[in-house]
């Protein structure tokens, strides 16, 4: 076997390619978890390095943002598909409602609303992180839709 350095071909993904609309899906939780990380700044509880010397499950969140580029890559040439991304967000909304939402919770609700000196900021903190989670579980069931789509086209009708 002989590496050409070309990259797949359109035949590996050409069904399986991503809608224009699922980089939407991309982009809102990207965008929301930003506003997430930022409220954890501005609220000052559960940080870590690099803003202070601890690493904490906050230090180890900000991988996401890697992870997200490096998805985006593998997309942008066609080396990953919607079933790779229905798995990705699926892992990340299962991540982010236990560690939020779980009887185990490292930041639970409380801790999102109590830093707060007005009740409404700390409920709009909340509705943020809420947000979140259900943009990524939206995307989820978006890309399994594009993922049992493509398998439909590719295997035909019978």
């Amino acid at each position: 076997m002989v590496f050409d350095g070309r990259l797949p071909d359109d035949e590996t993904a050409n069904d399986r390619s991503l809608e224009p609309l699922f980089y939407v899906f991309v982009a809102a939780p990207t965008l929301l978890g930003a506003a997430h990380h930022v409220d954890h700044v501005v609220r000052g509880n559960h940080v870590g390095w690099p803003l202070t010397p601890e690493v904490n499950p906050f230090t180890y969140s900000l991988a996401i943002y890697a992870l997200i580029a490096i998805s985006l890559y593998l997309s942008g040439t066609r080396r990953v598909d919607a079933r790779y991304w229905a798995g990705f967000f699926a892992f990340s909304a299962a991540m982010l409602a236990y560690l939020h939402l779980s009887p185990w919770a490292v930041e639970p609700p409380r801790d999102v609303v109590a830093p707060y000196a007005s009740p409404v900021v700390g409920y709009l903190a909340f509705a943020t992180l809420l947000a979140l989670i259900a943009s990524v579980v939206v995307g989820s069931a978006y890309a399994a839709v594009l993922w049992r789509r493509s398998e439909a086209t590719v295997d035909g009708p019978e």
